[in-house]
């Protein structure tokens, strides 16, 4: 469910996953073959996340960034969908990379789940789910992609 694709900067490199929120964006990387997508980072919204995002872009070696669209379950889009496309369009005037949209539905109930069973005290979910729905979100993108690929 690529949708918005900014501007195509370099390919290849790893894929960057970017779950937004307006206190906190979670952060995941793929590996280098661009196969598993891993939790990386929480940061702060703010005036300096998109030069932080430059920077674990230049670092990383990234070549694509995805940004989750948090649809409702009917696939409509609300406000937070318009906020992260806002979002995505920001960051895309700041980095050197391509910059797609993908459909992120239930992604932080996933990883929610996902640390509870793990036995995550809720201190310790509410520091890391961000960034393990980003990469719940970034694992999709990444299978979706890999199947029209082989097709």
């Amino acid at each position: 469910m690529a949708g918005h694709s900014a501007r195509a900067g370099r390919s290849g490199g790893r894929t960057l996953g970017i779950d937004y929120g307006h206190r906190r964006i979670g952060v995941a990387l793929s590996d280098g073959l661009g196969i598993a997508a891993h939790p990386f980072a929480v940061l702060q919204a703010g005036a300096r996340v998109g030069p932080r995002l430059a920077e674990l872009v230049r670092e990383n070696d990234v070549g694509r960034v995805v940004v989750g669209l948090p649809r409702s379950l009917d696939g409509s889009e609300g406000d937070a969908a318009r906020s992260a496309r806002r979002f995505a369009e920001e960051i895309a005037a700041l980095l050197d990379v391509e910059v797609v949209m993908y459909d992120e539905r239930l992604t932080s109930r996933i990883a929610e789940g996902v640390l509870l069973s793990a036995g995550t005290s809720r201190v310790g979910r509410r520091n890391k789910v961000d960034k393990v729905a980003a990469a719940v979100m970034l694992q999709g993108y990444l299978d979706r992609r890999d199947v029209g690929a082989r097709r």
